[in-house]
């Protein structure tokens, strides 16, 4: 009994990265606090990008590409363009960590913050050009802000887990 308790316990922090990220974008988890509108970030960026560029067996492609299409199913968008967002995240992962010598923060959030800004900045121009849906830019502008700041804490308790058993 006791064995399998521990093979469940190691079997769910193994998959932790891939429960939590189909998490955060079944419940649409772009993190918005009621009274201050301002205030969301977008977890899904920080869990591709960080086990993207950490372990990038941890979460395979397909199922990140797959994370995509069920975000896009959620918030009602056109299949494929959350996808498509998601693997331009994973290619400014794999490109720095095949450039990176010596792994450091400060140059893995700088790059993350120049893909935020990449695929913010591709999905506002596919929703609003091709598919004329409304934007709004400000809250954009807050929401890459947060998501930048939080990558710290987030990868701060990534970098946590991952000698438990992640």
């Amino acid at each position: 009994m006791v064995q399998k308790k521990i093979n469940l316990k190691n079997k769910v922090l193994k998959y932790f990265p891939l429960i939590l990220l189909y998490f955060s974008v079944l419940n649409e988890f772009d993190f918005d606090v009621a009274n201050i509108g301002l205030l969301s970030f977008n977890l899904p960026f920080i869990i591709i990008f960080y086990w993207s560029l950490k372990d990038p067996d941890q979460i395979g492609n397909g199922l990140i590409f797959f994370s995509g299409i069920l975000n896009d199913v959620t918030l009602g968008y056109p299949i494929g363009v959350s996808s498509f967002i998601y693997l331009t995240i994973i290619a400014f992962a794999s490109y720095l960590r095949n450039i990176t010598l010596r792994p450091n923060i400060y140059k893995d959030s700088l790059v993350f913050l120049v893909a935020i800004l990449f695929a913010n900045s591709v999905n506002s121009l596919i929703l609003s050009f091709v598919f004329s849906i409304e934007i709004n830019y400000f809250e954009i502008i807050a929401n890459i802000t947060f998501t930048f700041l939080l990558y710290f804490l987030f990868a701060r308790i990534f970098n946590y887990l991952k000698p438990i058993g992640l």
